[in-house]
């Protein structure tokens, strides 16, 4: 299957409020249609995690972030710009995603990707995409395609085929959050 196929595939999948199995600019996730509240329930019941444990999104470019933040501090732009590996941002006053993805404090991570794949897979969904490991909570997040239990393969509707020969050692991204008067707090480096 080609990689056009295979994107379409995951995106049919996540229209009907299905989970997928993917890969994204650093380790491989479990997704979904991030303003689904019953397909990000089903994300925290395959990860058996604790809905009070907000899950990060995935987007295509800044345009589209903008659709899910009420107000982006400027700092935010130039930290996407000039990161120099994927970046994910804690955001305050989130807006337009399931509730049930969001912090208790409204607040929500969401990482602009620059890999082809996930922000072709992003950019074709037209919305954002819920990016979580692909891994039970817990347990350690799997390096590379081979690493991820059957136990979460079983539990998703779509395995995207692209990238599962990669073996090459991904790490998760850095993690900051910003506040809305530009305070920046680094919560994973």
């Amino acid at each position: 299957m080609n990689k056009e196929e295979d994107i379409r595939q995951a995106v049919e999948v996540m229209r009907r409020g299905g989970v997928i199995l993917y890969p994204t600019d650093t380790i491989w996730g479990i997704g979904c249609d991030a303003t689904n509240e019953e397909a990000v329930r089903r994300v925290y019941d395959i990860k058996k995690r604790d809905d009070s444990k907000a899950l990060i999104c995935l987007v295509d470019s800044d345009h589209r972030l903008q659709r899910y933040v009420s107000d982006v501090p400027n700092v935010a732009w130039d930290l996407i710009e000039y990161a120099t590996r994927p970046l994910t941002i804690i955001f305050d006053k989130a807006k337009n995603l399931a509730p049930n993805l969001l912090a208790e404090d409204g607040s929500v991570g969401i990482r602009v990707t620059r890999e082809e794949f996930s922000r072709q897979l992003c950019y074709r969904f037209q919305k954002a995409v819920v990016s979580t490991s692909a891994n039970v909570s817990g347990e350690p997040s799997p390096a590379c395609f081979d690493d991820i239990s059957d136990e979460i393969k079983n539990a998703v509707d779509y395995i995207v085929q692209s990238r599962r020969k990669e073996k090459t050692k991904a790490v998760p991204s850095s993690i900051i959050k910003l506040g809305s008067d530009g305070e920046v707090a680094i919560i994973r480096k």
